[in-house]
């Protein structure tokens, strides 16, 4: 199969290249130079813009090409383990779980600082958000997979008695995890963590465009797991590119819409099943009979405070009504410099924008001339740093580019209606989403919004905190992605059910077996019927 390689190079497009860039240690290396980050981006992608100077020593590498040979060579080991029942036994499961959550203790600085060189991302967001979320899967892995690998017991039917059934989960094989560079720590470990729980031998392709994360996981995979069942490939498209064809039992991406199409076009050549979790154009619906300052704060929670807008369940645009819309942005303004003061371009609390590609769509967005008056906060940037403050847009055309496509930054396009069930038309006209937010108070708006609202998930009076919820489940539709995953719907997801009936060979009806006479027909349909009245006037002979 040959994927188009020009839509694969999507998948790196928007940020720093596949070269390691950053203080950790090559095993095999050629000399050592400092590199400031306009240097990697020229060198790894060919932009020229971003001149700011990160201060860290690098070590340049030859590496070993990875091809389509290696790779094939790679998924045959793992093959061979797996196939030897090495990852199957509940015991090498929880030696790997009891493994991550180690390193976590012991790593945890490191897991910090790789987040801060990828994204300036805040010590404690990058707590909360990555590190805790992923301590919380391991920990509720450990408690629950007993629990998790029990046959679940079903009822059986008349037609099958004397019998018992149950549901089995077993191990899917060998998987591939294709994670992102937004929440590049997080998105790579927890669906490891839900694969190892089910008993698969997994491979991670972390995000190159987040290079000091990638190569740290690369480090800590081999360190402190199985390497003979769990391995890490770092690179870029040519690596995805070989990884993509080899056949796989499950393979799961988080990424772009764009690329996922790729992936899921790839896996379909190897029947592979694949769960696409994606993104899209994240509404905020705001209703007037609100707490304002509560439900402003935990808007700006999850824009701005979290990855500065590059998250795919962030709020990526707000519908209010037109009198409410002067009252909404004047608490936002005020809310937003308690959070980040009034200089937002020099707090330590916001991470950067990921990458100068990224920066750069996302000035051309601000700069459309459908737009660029509609500013009415913020608007500040600074290619250098790699920054762009909190800017909202009032009263934004829907036909702007801005309204075309998923921000994936800190830009919150507002748009008024006279009448809040009118947004529920603006909603429906887009892909659906992969969140969706309502603030209100009004019960019967909340029973409209989640009926007629389709969305990967929905959160009434908050943002983005229904993903720490371990029993829900956390996955897109439609556009936003396909499949789930988190808590058990994790071990779900890298799980076969296995549909097992047990039957002795006792009670063996001869009226299933032919020669059909006229009595068999009528006590056969009768039994399949479940009509027990019908089934002893047929013993008799009725």
């Amino acid at each position: 199969m040959n994927i188009s390689m020009e839509l694969l190079r999507d998948f790196s497009s928007i940020g720093a290249g596949a070269s390691r860039a950053f203080s950790y240690p090559f095993t095999r290396k050629t000399k050592q130079r400092q590199l400031s980050f306009a240097y990697l981006i020229r060198t790894s992608y060919s932009f020229k813009s971003c001149s700011a100077t990160l201060s860290l020593t690098a070590e340049v590498e030859e590496k070993p090409k990875f091809d389509v040979d290696n790779a094939a060579l790679l998924a045959g080991e793992l093959r061979k383990s797996f196939n030897s029942g090495r990852t199957t036994n509940y015991e090498w499961r929880m030696s790997q779980l009891k493994s991550i959550e180690k390193m976590l203790e012991e790593k945890e600085n490191d897991i910090t600082e790789a987040l801060y060189k990828d994204l300036s991302k805040p010590g404690l967001e990058a707590f909360v958000a990555e590190i805790s979320q992923v301590k919380s899967s391991c920990k509720l892995a450990l408690k629950e997979l007993s629990r998790w690998m029990i046959p679940e017991k079903v009822k059986t039917s008349l037609t099958t008695y004397p019998s018992s059934a149950e549901i089995v989960s077993e191990p899917l094989g060998v998987v591939l995890v294709i994670s992102t560079w937004n929440f590049p720590f997080l998105l790579s470990l927890d669906p490891v963590i839900g694969a190892i729980s089910a008993g698969n031998a997994v491979v991670l392709k972390p995000s190159e465009i987040s290079p000091a994360t990638s190569l740290l996981l690369s480090n800590l995979v081999e360190e402190y797991l199985d390497k003979s069942a769990i391995r890490v490939v770092e690179g870029s498209v040519d690596e995805t590119t070989a990884l993509l064809e080899q056949k796989w039992d499950k393979i799961l991406y988080t990424g772009s819409a764009k690329v996922g199409r790729i992936v899921m076009a790839a896996a379909a050549k190897h029947l592979t099943p694949v769960t696409l979790e994606l993104g899209g154009k994240c509404p905020a619906v705001v209703d007037s009979n609100i707490n304002l300052q509560v439900a402003v704060r935990r808007i700006i929670y999850g824009k701005w405070a979290c990855n500065n807008g590059q998250a795919c369940i962030g709020v990526d645009y707000i519908i209010t009504t037109k009198d409410f819309a002067p009252k909404l942005i004047d608490a936002l303004r005020y809310e937003l410099e308690q959070f980040f003061g009034k200089d937002p371009m020099e707090s330590k609390d916001m991470s950067r924008i990921v990458s100068s590609s990224h920066f750069a769509r996302l000035a051309m967005l601000m700069d459309d001339d459908l737009v660029s008056d509609k500013i009415v906060l913020g608007g500040q940037r600074d290619a250098n740093q790699l920054k762009i403050a909190p800017t909202i847009l009032l009263d934004v055309p829907e036909d702007a580019q801005i309204m075309q496509e998923e921000i994936f930054g800190p830009l919150m396009p507002i748009l008024t209606v006279e009448k809040l069930e009118d947004s529920f038309k603006i909603i429906q006209s887009k892909p659906k989403p992969l969140a969706a937010y309502l603030f209100t108070n009004d019960e019967q708006l909340k029973k409209n919004f989640v009926q007629n609202i389709s969305s990967g998930g929905m959160l009434i009076n908050d943002t983005i905190i229904h993903v720490a919820t371990d029993g829900l489940p956390f996955g897109g539709v439609g556009e936003s992605g396909m499949g789930s995953y988190h808590g058990k719907f994790s071990f779900d997801a890298f799980s076969h059910k296995k549909a097992v009936l047990y039957r002795s060979f006792d009670a063996d009806a001869s009226i299933r077996y032919p020669p059909y006479t006229t009595q068999k027909q009528r006590l056969l349909k009768a039994v399949i019927n479940g009509d027990i009245v019908s089934i002893i006037l047929a013993l008799i002979g009725w």
